[in-house]
């Protein structure tokens, strides 16, 4: 579903992560783990297709879902409008059944900016029910969810995964759900990344 090869990452212009290579298959997770700072976001957005690579290939077999630090939601829009809109979009599945799931059906009217937010982070991770995506890429899913969302979105992740999807996420606390992991202190870029990487800008 998901392979990486050979993945160098920068940002800003200066080298995170150098020589990754790993792949995600349908039913699996991959947690992608690391200290703040070394480029866990910049290694989603690159998998999203948000940031391009340093060098290296991303390769992808199904269409994603990605989940970041903002909710990507419309605060103008109601939580059901916002919810049809990416279905419409994504060409995924009725908003209602994404509703239930996170427990938002009494807010389906009420415009998204008057969420709390924990409910916006709810609107946003059903966002990725209605989407249709086989994978899932997910930046601190569970930011502003109390110990009972947090339940239920691995709950919800669980099924997705035993139902052929798959995941890539980056996580704060331990999700106690069976995943495998990447630790990016293996691929941090060293100062010899950093020289190669500036000869290659001055040719």
């Amino acid at each position: 579903m998901l392979r990486a090869i050979n993945l160098s990452i920068a940002r800003g212009g200066v080298p995170l992560l150098h020589g990754m290579s790993f792949s995600v298959s349908h039913g699996e997770a991959l947690l992608v783990r690391g200290e703040n700072g070394i480029g866990k976001t910049s290694l989603l957005r690159c998998i999203s297709g948000l940031q391009a690579p340093k060098s290296g290939s991303i390769e992808l077999s199904q269409t994603l879902a990605y989940a970041g630090h903002l909710d990507g939601i419309k605060g103008s829009l109601s939580v059901m409008e916002n919810l049809q809109f990416w279905s419409h979009i994504c060409g995924g599945s009725n908003p209602n059944l994404a509703l239930e799931t996170y427990n938002l059906s009494d807010f389906a009217q009420r415009p998204a900016a008057n969420l709390s937010a924990g409910q916006k982070r709810r609107l946003g991770l059903a966002r990725l029910l209605v989407s249709g995506a086989k994978l899932w890429v997910l930046d601190e899913p569970t930011v502003s969810l109390d110990a009972k969302n947090v339940l239920l979105f691995l709950r919800v992740l669980k099924d997705h995964l035993d139902g052929g999807g798959a995941a890539v996420l980056s996580s704060h606390i331990d999700l106690n759900i069976k995943m495998k992991a990447i630790d990016l202190i293996k691929f941090k870029a060293l100062k010899s990344d950093w020289d190669y990487e500036f000869m290659e800008l001055l040719e």
